[in-house]
């Protein structure tokens, strides 16, 4: 059996992307300083971004909420990972990326869309956040947003700390969180 030669494939890969043919393009992005990161976009705007690089795990999740049609084309990706690029490179304080959330709860909506108005450089509180979508006793149902946020460091939950400005939970890991704050100077 031979193989279909990488020119043919890409070329077959940037064509379906191309003509629209793509419920999801994705690519992993092997070489981040918070390392391996899966990015998926659609023709609405990015809908993943995730610590778990390993292709396996995330593809049925994509499928099942955008559509069959998704397949690895780094092409479509190139504005995210020119901005994410930018970001750690300390040359970019805001993303300008259209986000696709559907399929996401109203209430998980609202709630990142106060997350998207914390500046670099800030953080806020579970709590605070909470206030801000109408129910100031709602920080654990904010936690649970964050926790299921799909698409972190464009959507900053990594800004989101304790009542007592402690770093808790976070998907990527509390190393990682460290990390980014430390490159917006949010901490010392």
């Amino acid at each position: 059996m031979n193989p279909v030669p990488t020119s043919l494939d890409q070329r077959f890969r940037d064509t379906a992307a191309a003509a629209g043919l793509l419920d999801v393009a994705f690519d992993v992005l092997e070489e981040t300083p918070v390392g391996p990161l899966l990015v998926g976009v659609t023709d609405r705007g990015v809908c993943r971004i995730s610590f778990d690089a390993d292709p396996d795990h995330q593809l049925e999740q994509l499928a099942r909420q955008y559509g069959p049609r998704v397949l690895r084309s780094p092409r479509p990706v190139d504005r995210l990972r020119r901005e994410l690029d930018e970001y750690f490179d300390g040359r970019r304080h805001a993303f300008d990326l259209e986000l696709d959330l559907r399929g996401a709860p109203d209430y998980h909506r609202r709630v990142l869309a106060e997350l998207a108005r914390v500046e670099y450089g800030h953080t806020t509180t579970y709590g605070a956040l909470a206030a801000l979508t109408g129910n100031a006793r709602a920080a654990r149902a904010v936690g649970t947003v964050m926790n299921r946020n799909p698409i972190p460091i464009v959507l900053p939950c990594h800004r989101v700390v304790g009542a007592n400005g402690s770093l808790t939970g976070y998907g990527g890991g509390l190393d990682r969180k460290e990390w980014l704050l430390r490159l917006e100077g949010a901490i010392l």
